[in-house]
């Protein structure tokens, strides 16, 4: 008798590796899963600032950027596993602190520290997501590359095979 949970798993890995390769297969190329990517892991820095309410936006900063959905979560997911959200948060304060130097008339006193956070990690958010950016793409051309070498080989051997 089968092991229903391990084919669950084989599912789940299947079902990874058919995503992925769509992914690579993407009709946008580098620059679409590498600007999906970099947007989901950006706003993933702003999330636990915003108690998470940040996902309204998540879709339509996707589509208005030109990126990939599935990257876009891939990425989410990365800087979430990362915890770099959590580590940052601290540093987003301090760099909202010089960002808004003088306390605001009529907003209470908390208020204005969730606007420094906010504002401190939402810098952070546009600088990861552009430093992330340029990776993904190399590592996507790469990887394309690779596999167009891989092919062409298949290829070669298949016709050597033919000829004889």
């Amino acid at each position: 008798m089968p092991n229903p949970q391990h084919s669950r798993y084989v599912k789940l890995k299947r079902s990874m590796r058919t995503q992925y390769l769509k992914l690579l297969r993407s009709p946008g190329g580098a620059r679409y899963v590498a600007m999906g990517f970099a947007v989901g892991f950006g706003l993933e820095m702003m999330l636990p600032v915003t108690a998470y309410l940040g996902y309204i936006l998540f879709y339509p900063a996707v589509r208005l950027s030109g990126g990939s959905l599935p990257a876009a979560i891939i990425g989410n997911i990365i800087g979430k596993v990362s915890l770099l959200p959590a580590v940052l948060l601290p540093f987003g304060h301090m760099l909202g602190s010089w960002l808004l130097p003088h306390r605001l008339h009529g907003i209470p006193p908390y208020i204005y520290g969730y606007l420094k956070t906010l504002m401190g990690m939402t810098l952070f958010a546009v600088i990861l997501g552009i430093l992330s950016y340029f990776p993904v793409r190399y590592l996507y051309e790469v990887n394309r590359k690779h596999r167009l070498k891989k092919s062409e080989e298949k290829r070669a051997a298949k016709a050597s095979v033919e000829e004889l």
